[in-house]
């Protein structure tokens, strides 16, 4: 008897909370669950109504369900009725590009769907986190999230600073207009000469990936970046830090609003340094 290496091919759930990944850019990674689902979901709760509907009609699919708009800023007013209708049919959410979640709305009514014991599945496929880290050629097999860089300067370079003895890959988006000044300041922070990818629209037209040193890649992008930005550094040194080199992290936020014994403790517990000495430093820093 010959064994068979078909894969098991299971239905469609018929109720429930279904997250599916879209295409990043290239309208053939879409999945044939996917195509199915927006046909046959009896609610499409989308970041974009108007992206999703034209998804649709470009997979050749006619959605037979209502289109709702869910996104940041209006997902936790809409979690009640989407979990009310997940009770009894599929509420598929879909985002712009990617997986829905990974810096994209969808958590709450996910969170929502768990405490309330609706079921949740999954339709996998593109993402732009393991695009981009598949594609950078550094040593990623152990790597950070960190969604999209603080855009404000001091929320920043205390974000950084927190990545100096980051043994982990760091995988995080950013805005185009940001990347170069957020690469200048990793490289003066993290070391000019540590290595990095930046990788910009992913699997469409004009994709890209530019590997280097971070001061390579500032300079690289002083000329502008286009497009959507994911940036790859490689892990670092774990590196043994003294109360005495954190006291520009602690006096960052506090120039923030935060309390000066709250930011002690926090960097503190950040960097595995006694809370107590790290204030002395602060105090002494400050006569």
């Amino acid at each position: 008897m010959v064994a068979s290496t078909d894969l098991p091919k299971d239905a469609l759930p018929t109720s429930g909370v279904v997250l599916a990944a879209t295409p990043l850019g290239n309208i053939g990674d879409a999945s044939q669950r996917l195509r199915e689902m927006l046909e046959r979901a009896e609610v499409i709760a989308a970041e974009d109504t108007r992206r999703t509907r034209a998804l649709a009609t470009a997979l050749g699919v006619n959605p037979r369900g209502k289109f709702v708009s869910n996104f940041d800023h209006n997902e936790a007013a809409r979690t009640d009725s989407l979990l009310r209708a997940a009770r009894s049919g599929v509420v598929l959410v879909v985002t712009d590009a990617g997986m829905p979640i990974v810096s994209d709305p969808g958590l709450n009514l996910v969170a929502a769907a768990h405490d309330a014991g609706v079921p949740v599945a999954c339709l996998p496929g593109p993402s732009a986190v393991t695009t981009a880290l598949a594609l950078s050629g550094l040593n990623v097999g152990h790597f950070l999230f960190d969604g999209f860089a603080p855009r404000k300067p001091g929320a920043k370079d205390t974000w950084l600073r927190s990545l100096v003895g980051q043994e982990r890959a760091i995988c995080f988006f950013e805005s185009p207009h940001r990347t170069a000044d957020t690469l200048a300041r990793a490289a003066e922070i993290l070391g000019a000469d540590r290595r990095a990818a930046v990788c910009r629209e992913l699997t469409k037209t004009f994709e890209e990936v530019k590997r280097g040193t971070l001061s390579e890649l500032a300079q690289w992008a002083e000329e502008g970046v286009r497009g959507e930005v994911t940036v790859v550094i490689e892990g670092g040194r774990a590196a043994v830090e003294e109360p005495a080199d954190l006291v520009g992290e602690v006096l960052a936020r506090v120039e923030q609003g935060e309390r000066m014994k709250d930011a002690c403790k926090a960097v503190a517990k950040a960097h595995g340094v006694k809370t107590g000495e790290l204030y002395d430093e602060v105090l002494a820093s400050r006569k």
